[in-house]
């Protein structure tokens, strides 16, 4: 298993390039190695968490949908890095907005992740740890995003375990603490990046506005993701690394 394949992963060590976008659906996994990549095979079926690898002006790129939660991603993340070599991961999700500052469409780049996910307190020995991204991933997609002309929030997002809580109060109390979006992975990515030694960075799209209570149209959420896309496959492609062998 040291150099796969594994419980969840098909492919064996090389078969991922060195950078890996992480979504969480397959759909979407899919879609954008069909639709950004060259040179596209498909690395890993295994319980429908389809897994690509492909070449992004001229620098190889996977993509593997990772599933939802910290627990399912987890499994992923620790994977990818320890059995194939993964050394940069970029998560490109959704979440829900809980500020006035950012409304439906909007990206945010994840400057750090609060968490009540059991999960992490685990692996953190019960210490109460930062969640946050490389700075050189974060300053990349930032200057990418300006570039483009595609707008982009940095700011702190929450990382839940549940998507159907006890109650939506709070919402409400992170929204007051200037926190952005809450999600279900970020927090789980940055804390196992930060024990495994490698980079990672999160990229959110919000399709979901809780404090106005807006839902994203599909054909919002096509064209807004396409951006995140965008600045996630720059930030990449400015990453050095060859396919581990």
């Amino acid at each position: 298993m040291d150099n796969g394949p594994t419980p969840h992963l098909e492919g064996v060590r090389g078969d991922y390039a060195p950078i890996t976008l992480v979504p969480g659906d397959p759909k979407r996994a899919r879609f954008i190695a069909e639709n950004y990549l060259e040179e596209v095979r498909q690395v890993n079926s295994v319980r429908s968490a389809d897994g690509f690898t492909g070449t992004f002006n001229g620098t190889p790129i996977s993509v593997q949908a990772v599933g939802m939660g910290v627990p399912s991603a987890a499994i992923y993340y620790t994977e990818l890095i320890r059995f194939y070599g993964v050394q940069t991961l970029i998560r490109i999700g959704s979440c829900g907005g809980l500020s006035e500052s950012v409304r439906l469409g909007d990206i945010i780049c994840a400057t750090g992740a609060g968490t009540d996910s059991a999960a992490i307190h685990t692996l953190n020995n019960g210490l109460t740890l930062p969640a946050v991204p490389s700075w050189d991933l974060l300053s990349s997609a930032m200057n990418i995003a300006k570039q483009k002309e595609i707008g982009v929030m940095a700011g702190p997002v929450f990382t839940s375990d549940l998507f159907y809580g006890p109650s939506t109060k709070i919402f409400e109390e992170l929204g007051a603490r200037g926190i952005l979006g809450v999600e279900m992975e970020v927090a789980g990515l940055f804390t196992i990046a930060a024990l495994e030694g490698v980079k990672a960075l999160a990229l959110l799209t919000v399709s979901d506005d809780i404090v106005r209570n807006e839902v994203m149209s599909s054909s919002d959420r096509e064209n807004t993701f396409d951006e995140m896309v965008t600045v996630a496959l720059g930030v990449a492609s400015n990453q050095t690394g060859e396919l581990v062998n």
